[in-house]
């Protein structure tokens, strides 16, 4: 009896270990949740969007994005990409525009997504409309806040800034534009009211848009008094592997001490990775083989990627991939019939992302 009681005891003190030790170390701990999966989306022109186009014509070369294979989108965020700021400012109508906004990027193209659970951004800029930025900055730059707001409300779409000014940035011009726009469409962590969801473009690591960067990471991204609810880390110069990508997304964890003045630390809940759907003339395993494909390879590191400085939870956002249809003159793009079901598509499934996008974290 009294071994039996022993052994009694001992698995009990044996129990109770196993349930206060976990196994495994650190890699115990549940990986965040992507949160974020969405495509830059360059339309059939290379980033213009200058034609309209019926639903019908756009989905039957882009209905991977709302159909993985089994009924469910792809992605849950589609950012069109780009818009003229100048236009915007001056809200012209020409031929290619509308009010300020590509003639591509109408009502029913937004509704296109947003009917299937996606929510939408219009992304302001990109490197080719670094001078416009540069020059509606200057005239007014709170003007150019207003309107985007306005536009924001009235397609029922959030905002992008995407201002790859290397040099020189007008960062107090940027301030003014973003609190214009603040004052119309208040942050909301809920991230209800699509209009309020208000992003910023950043380079891959730490070393390019240095300016915009610093002054992102101290004053629009921090986690407690938000500005803008993220960034982007954008793609590298062409695709590379997965340890560079992640050295670069370390990067904006870690800062720049040593720059002068330093680059603060970001929080992991405040930025996303960027990887390629499409370059050159070969498809990339992004697009077309998720067991082979750099979302696959970085996963881990992306969901448990530790604070270090800035915030208090681990895991980046999630994912946003360059670029859907057409993004350059020369090269591949990801029109259907094959689409990016097998890679982007079978990530979503993989990482269990949701549709439509969640309230995002905020520590």
């Amino acid at each position: 009896m009294r071994h039996a009681a022993r052994h009694r005891s001992l698995a009990v003190l044996l129990l109770l270990l196993a349930l206060l030790v976990p196994t495994g170390g650190p890699s115990a701990t549940a990986a965040a949740p992507v949160q974020v999966y969405g495509a830059w989306h360059c339309g059939d022109d290379y980033c213009t969007w200058s034609t309209p186009r019926t639903v019908a014509e756009f989905d039957a070369k882009n209905h991977w994005l709302v159909d993985r294979g089994d009924g469910r989108p792809s992605v849950n965020l589609v950012v069109l990409s780009f818009v003229d700021p100048l236009k915007l400012l001056h809200r012209t109508t020409d031929a290619t525009t509308v009010n300020g906004v590509p003639a591509g990027m109408s009502r029913e193209i937004v509704q296109y997504f947003t009917s299937h659970g996606i929510r939408v951004m219009l992304s302001i800029g990109g490197i080719t409309y670094t001078d416009a930025w540069d020059a509606a900055l200057a005239e007014d730059a709170g003007q150019l806040g207003r309107n985007a707001a306005a536009v924001a409300a009235d397609l029922g779409v959030g905002i992008e800034i995407d201002y790859e000014q290397n040099t020189g940035p007008n960062l107090a011009g940027l301030q003014n534009f973003i609190d214009a726009y603040r004052s119309l469409h208040p942050y909301d962590a809920s991230g209800a009211d699509p209009a309020a969801r208000l992003t910023l473009d950043t380079a891959a690591g730490d070393r390019w848009l240095i300016d915009l960067n610093r002054k992102a990471t101290a004053d629009w991204l921090r986690t407690d008094r938000p500005v803008l609810d993220y960034a982007n880390a954008m793609v590298t110069a062409r695709p590379a592997s997965a340890s560079t990508h992640t050295a670069n997304w370390q990067e904006h964890l870690d800062g720049k001490s040593q720059f002068s003045p330093p680059v603060a630390p970001l929080a992991p809940a405040k930025f996303t990775a960027g990887l390629y759907l499409a370059y050159g003339r070969s498809p990339l395993p992004e697009c077309t083989d998720f067991a082979n494909s750099l979302q696959k390879a970085t996963g881990d590191w992306v969901r448990n990627a530790a604070p270090n400085g800035a915030g208090t939870t681990a895991g980046l956002l999630g994912y946003m991939f360059w670029a859907t249809e057409k993004p350059s003159t020369r090269g591949l793009g990801t029109q259907e019939p094959d689409g990016c079901e097998g890679g982007a598509g079978a990530g979503a499934t993989a990482f269990g992302v949701p549709v439509p996008m969640g309230p995002l974290r905020q520590s």
